[in-house]
């Protein structure tokens, strides 16, 4: 059993006897009443998501996993197809086990599969990563008038991001995988 701190998103937990994964997750502690951790899991097998509250006093029973480091290879109509780089070893992921994560998925990426009785059931890609801006506006003089003024860019892997306005077609930026927003310019 583990505590309900522990609880963070691409975690497993068994919930009735089925596998869920946290896919968002907030600690919430208000000025009243008890801490709790509100959270939306979506089942393994059924890609059914619910949102779930937990007071910080339960206790979870957190899934038996193995992580492995694998390189992302290609996708296809069966799904994502990651390999081990030390035993060659491929999984497959469906589209729904990846979800938005697929946006930052490259060839050769290296990711975080957790595995269970031989089923993959989370990815997690690297928190901070780096991107090449193929598209955006130009900065115009006076647009920052206003102060923090952003603008759309598109991404070399073809997602839609926020922008400072100094940032030129064909900068590299670095973006956060788990927001999807803009960090700083790569250096």
């Amino acid at each position: 059993m583990a505590s309900t701190s522990e609880i963070k998103k691409g975690v497993v937990i068994i919930q009735n006897g089925e596998l869920w994964i946290v896919t968002e997750f907030q600690h919430v502690n208000p000025g009243k009443g008890a801490a709790f951790v509100r959270t939306r899991i979506k089942n393994a097998k059924t890609g059914k998501t619910l949102e779930t509250t937990f007071k910080t006093s339960e206790n979870i029973e957190m899934a038996d996993l193995e992580y492995h480091t694998m390189s992302y290879l290609y996708h296809d109509a069966t799904g994502y197809t990651f390999m081990d780089s030390k035993s060659y070893e491929q999984v497959t992921m469906s589209d729904e086990d990846v979800g938005d994560q697929a946006k930052y998925l490259r060839e050769g990426l290296e990711v975080n599969i957790s595995i269970h009785d031989n089923l993959a059931v989370a990815l997690q890609v690297p928190r901070k990563m780096n991107f090449v801006i193929a598209e955006t506006m130009p900065a115009v003089k006076g647009d920052t008038a206003s102060g923090n003024v952003t603008k759309e860019a598109k991404t070399d892997n073809g997602f839609e991001v926020q922008v400072p306005l100094f940032i030129n077609q064909g900068d590299t930026v670095v973006i956060n995988t788990e927001t999807g927003e803009y960090v700083e310019r790569a250096k």
